[in-house]
């Protein structure tokens, strides 16, 4: 059945691709933006900051997609940015919420884009789910405080979803941009001890769960939206290598010089969590990239 959805964040990485494959599967897609109208996607202006929101933008919306907010590892975290960081997103469900309050609507369901920075910067080897709680540190807080504006939407009868989102491998953009380029230069190597974990998703994979949250009515709550096999910065860095048929020939790049380039943001690096997919798993789910090398070879096979 087709819905109408309004996506925030609708030409990041994550809101093009999704916008993309909903409008394929039937679905009517309208963004909210700070410059609306700048390719062929409806859009209606919004500024989260100055707490503005276009009329009629939630007009007839089934589903409301909130995933805007300025980039955690763009910038050095300065006391300004991370205040950027952390109003981008928890400013932007509020004025949401408050736009939804003061006028009819029948939007039924709400999701929400999280972290799995909610579970801390570094987790050992530890599995952690959904029933674990938050960690400590400006990620751990931020994905708190995320959570909770996004949580007034369940308490005013509004479905509720939030994904913990891990590290999004795409071949347009994100971290996998940035890691596979100096391993092409043949000057990649671990970072650090390369024993911490990262938990992935594949871009492809990411949109069918949202997709799926929108059409599924038994999908609420909060959800891990990672792969089920995460890997170590070890493992990861000799798959890339080895789907990009470079050699890895450079020790490790220490700590230490992590932290004089990257300063107190090291810390995504340098840390690491890994997160179980299984809950989301029980509901059906079924990833077609669980495989870190299978992910890799068809992200790369260009």
């Amino acid at each position: 059945m087709s819905k109408k959805i309004l996506i925030t964040g609708g030409t990041g990485l994550l809101g093009s691709q999704l916008t993309r494959k909903l409008i394929e599967k039937g679905h009517h897609v309208s963004h909210l933006s700070r410059n609306p109208n700048q390719g062929n996607i409806p859009g209606f202006k919004w500024d989260p900051e100055n707490k503005s929101l276009e009329e009629g933008a939630c007009d007839k919306v089934d589903s409301l997609i909130h995933l805007a907010g300025a980039g955690v590892a763009d910038k050095r975290w300065s006391v300004k940015r991370k205040a950027e960081v952390f109003n981008s997103r928890v400013e932007g469900s509020k004025l949401l919420f408050e736009h939804l309050t003061s006028i009819d609507h029948q939007v039924g369901t709400f999701i929400s884009a999280s972290a799995i920075g909610y579970y801390g910067i570094d987790t050992g080897d530890t599995w952690m789910g959904e029933e674990d709680g938050p960690g400590s540190g400006f990620l751990a807080d931020l994905c708190v405080h995320w959570e909770r504006a996004a949580d007034q939407f369940g308490g005013r009868g509004i479905r509720t979803v939030k994904f913990r989102i891990g590290v999004i491998l795409s071949p347009v953009g994100g971290a996998l941009k940035k890691l596979v380029v100096p391993i092409k230069l043949g000057v990649g190597a671990l970072l650090g001890s390369g024993d911490q974990y990262m938990s992935w998703i594949h871009l492809e994979d990411l949109c069918e769960l949202f997709i799926r949250a929108i059409e599924d009515p038994k999908i609420a709550g909060t959800y891990n939206a990672v792969a089920p096999q995460p890997l170590t910065n070890r493992e990861f860095t000799r798959l890339l290598a080895k789907a990009t048929n470079r050699p890895l020939l450079l020790p490790p790049v220490p700590s230490f010089v992590l932290k004089l380039m990257l300063g107190e943001m090291a810390s995504i690096v340098l840390g690491g969590n890994r997160v179980s997919s299984k809950k989301i798993e029980t509901t059906g789910f079924d990833f077609q990239f669980a495989n870190g090398g299978v992910a890799l070879k068809d992200l790369l096979k260009s």
